[in-house]
């Protein structure tokens, strides 16, 4: 959940713009899309336009790109297709939408850049990537989970570029290889991945919230193709996950039905993983007949990765939190920003629609939430860590009485 802003805080030049399509037919929302973000821009030049579509719009998504394209005229436009749409504080979970955020950027440089993975040869084939160099510069990606081994190319960005902030997303909406679509330009393609490298003055505050623990044993991946684990630990991969689902208590085996995910070790090098040094990604499914697991990544032999368990109240409870120490510690808000959440949230998770949205948007919230995170280290700090704070509070009938009558007129 990158929040963006100008590294010159007085410097009110970047402007974002957000608008929501809720139709099934790609012109009318491509027309209305691009007059809305014009309305709100008044006619600036865009720098940055990403746009994200359900499923619904993945056949015309050339069409989409095209009409945006010609529209607003920005210097790049990138996106993906997903399982869902998050547009301002709503989430639209499963009907036909499309969203377009548009940023104008002055003085901010905008590298685009493209990979492809060959399974035959076992190498990435690289298009634009800009030159290597060191540095915590912004990087926006979006990957086809089907076609993509993630984790080679956080691995591979890492090196080419020490200190980046990788932030983004999974396509998603299709099923299988092929199905899903990302943009670049006017490019569409049903696989591989797309990116940007921002640089110049600008300031991206990354916010990564899992809201997952760690549940059973640690495995080794021992045999894989593409996104099916066939082995973990020499056995079946269904055997090690019916394994772990055996040895949960009862309620969580119930989460465990529509939240249970596999955690991907990112550095191999660590003596010890804990919560947060797991790529997370969705179970899609199992193979009663040959034992193995399909999961939203490309996984590779010899990879360590652990079950993980979400629910609903750790989840809410860290993206709050997350939300409130980054309010806390930056005195100047963010003037735009992305969220990119997982289709194992959303209703499924929280019995709700639009939380992590709502999450991001709604102030009050996020003032009650600060008020909470901040309460305890001010009383640490005037009381140290183990006196106890005495206070005195009225009986609520009490309190009533006494406010109505401070209220009422004199």
């Amino acid at each position: 959940m990158p929040g963006l802003s100008s590294s010159a805080p007085q410097n009110t030049a970047f402007r974002f713009a957000n608008a929501l399509a809720q139709t099934g037919d790609t012109e009318a929302a491509a027309r209305d899309l691009a007059d809305a973000i014009q309305t709100q821009l008044g006619g600036t030049p865009i720098d940055l336009v990403c746009v994200f579509f359900s499923a619904h719009h993945a056949a015309r998504a050339e069409v989409l790109a095209s009409m945006l394209t010609e529209q607003l005229c920005p210097r790049l436009l990138i996106g993906c297709s997903g399982e869902g749409v998050i547009s301002g504080a709503e989430e639209l979970e499963t009907a036909p939408a499309v969203t377009v955020w548009a940023a104008v950027l002055p003085g901010v440089g905008l590298d685009a850049f493209q990979s492809a993975f060959s399974p035959t040869q076992d190498q990435f084939q690289l298009s634009g990537w800009p030159p290597p160099g060191a540095g915590d510069t912004p990087i926006l990606l979006f990957a086809d989970p089907f076609t993509t081994p993630v984790q080679e190319i956080l691995g591979l960005i890492d090196e080419r570029y020490p200190g980046a902030k990788v932030i983004g997303g999974l396509a998603g909406g299709g099923h299988e290889a092929g199905m899903n679509r990302l943009i670049l330009h006017e490019q569409v393609l049903d696989g591989g991945l797309v990116g940007v490298r921002l640089s110049g003055p600008i300031d991206v505050r990354p916010i990564i919230s899992q809201g997952c623990r760690l549940v059973g044993e640690r495995f080794v991946v021992t045999k894989s193709e593409g996104n099916l684990i066939h082995e973990l630990g020499g056995a079946p991969a269904l055997e090690r996950l019916q394994t772990v689902f055996e040895t949960l208590e009862e309620e969580d085996r119930s989460r465990a039905h529509r939240a249970l995910h596999l955690g991907i070790v990112i550095d191999e090098h660590q003596n010890r993983s804990e919560r947060g040094d797991f790529l997370i990604r969705n179970l899609l499914g199992a193979d009663q007949t040959s034992g193995a697991i399909a999961v939203g990544e490309v996984v590779q032999e010899g990879q360590t990765v652990q079950f993980h368990l979400r629910d609903a109240e750790s989840a809410s409870e860290d993206l709050h939190l997350l939300l409130a120490a980054d309010r806390i510690a930056h005195p100047h808000h963010p003037l735009g920003a992305l969220v990119f959440s997982c289709c194992g949230r959303g209703r499924g998770l929280f019995g709700r629609p639009h939380h992590d949205a709502a999450a991001a948007t709604d102030p009050n919230e996020l003032a009650r939430r600060i008020r909470v995170h901040l309460a305890p280290s001010i009383v640490q700090q005037i009381y140290g860590p183990t006196r106890e704070l005495e206070v005195i509070a009225m009986e609520p009938e009490l309190e009533r009485m006494v406010t109505q009558a401070l209220n009422s007129p004199h």
